[in-house]
């Protein structure tokens, strides 16, 4: 007579705490009007895939967070045949933007005042209001990325 023992029941352990993977998406963009224009459009697109509807108040954020970024890395970070680079991450409580350009001059720390009859001058003002936080950092071998978070 042979007796076996029975498998071992699964014991429960302790709750995971581990937050899941943050969501990534990057791409190239021409440095052009219409490839800033096309980084936002499909940032919202991308938004909309991981849960966000076009319409909230993280997507809407993050758009124009995207399209100011953008429209700054073609006006003012543009080096001749050089593109710029769209990254956003997705975290459980946190999406971050950064806009990563060829140009190695970083923007202001504090952004200036614009007048009401300025026409442009306002991008890192609204970036200033709009993000959670934000700032610049040099980028290897050449550039600098420019970032901004939005709590979700």
């Amino acid at each position: 007579m042979t007796t076996t023992a029975p498998d071992e029941e699964p014991q429960p352990g302790p709750a995971s705490t581990a937050e899941p993977e943050p969501l990534l998406y990057t791409q190239q963009f021409t440095s052009s009007p219409k490839g800033a224009r096309l980084a936002r459009r499909l940032a919202l697109k991308r938004l909309e895939e991981w849960g966000w509807s076009p319409g909230s108040d993280t997507a809407c954020t993050v758009s124009l967070l995207v399209g100011e970024l953008a429209a700054n890395a073609v006006r003012h970070g543009r080096v001749p045949g050089r593109d710029f680079r769209l990254r956003l991450e997705a975290g459980a409580h946190l999406i971050r933007v950064e806009v990563s350009d060829a140009s190695p001059v970083l923007p202001p720390t504090v952004p200036p005042l614009s007048s009401g009859e300025d026409e442009s001058g306002r991008g890192l003002f609204l970036v200033d209001i709009l993000a959670t936080r934000w700032g610049a950092a040099p980028r290897a071998p050449i550039g600098k990325t420019v970032w901004a978070e939005v709590e979700t």
